[in-house]
């Protein structure tokens, strides 16, 4: 977990460093979706193009009202220490507005509990009692959607067909406003996993992109 502000995108370009790679395509999807168009933001050289899915910026702007109830529910198990209150929150992502879990293939399901398990018994400390202790939260980058048009490296904006109206619009909003042969899809049968629901779709437009590369 971190313990000191740090910007995302940054600690991204220190893993490149690390790995000695000079110019990547971000792929991200949600928080990593909005990290990635901070990383071409702040360090445009850095990014050959970039693919960002169920989001727009790492600002996003919510109106929908079942994403304002699923914030306001995942922050009161944040702040009550409920750790299965929180996964159940995260799975209605995974279901989107008009779906339930029984509507979700179950290794879907299980591959995002998965995730969130083994993000929080790996990357969060616990207190005595178990409970994690919530990081401190990244810097963020300003002023995103208005800088937006300066990005010119190729960007595919990618939503799930089921996901809610808020997503799905960031990404449209996001592809419009970079401009220059970037592109907003949409997968079917998935709603906040594209990636996880709809593998051979996803995989296709994000090896549409590279090829054109």
């Amino acid at each position: 977990a971190a313990e000191a502000p740090s910007r995302l995108a940054d600690d991204v370009v220190a893993l490149l460093d690390a790995l000695e790679i000079a110019r990547a395509v971000p792929i991200g999807l949600s928080l990593g979706g909005g990290t990635a168009v901070d990383l071409a933001l702040e360090h445009p050289e850095r990014v050959e193009a970039l693919v960002v899915a169920g989001t727009g910026t790492s600002e996003p702007e919510f109106t929908d009202p079942w994403v304002l109830q699923n914030l306001a529910d995942w922050r009161a198990a944040e702040q009550s220490g409920d750790l299965e209150g929180w996964l159940e929150v995260l799975q209605r992502f995974t279901t989107g507005p008009r779906r339930t879990l029984e509507d979700v293939a179950p290794s879907v399901r299980e591959l995002v509990d998965t995730m969130a398990r083994d993000t929080i018994a790996h990357h969060l400390r616990l207190t005595a009692d178990g409970v994690p202790i919530p990081p401190v939260p990244p810097t963020p980058v300003e002023d995103t959607w208005a800088r937006l048009p300066q990005i010119t490296a190729p960007l595919l904006a990618i939503g799930g067909a089921l996901d809610g109206a808020d997503q799905r619009g960031m990404g449209r909003r996001l592809a419009a406003s970079v401009g220059g042969g970037s592109r907003y899809v949409e997968i079917p049968d998935s709603a906040h996993y594209p990636n996880l629901e709809n593998p051979s779709a996803f995989d296709a437009e994000v090896s549409e992109l590279l090829s054109a590369l």
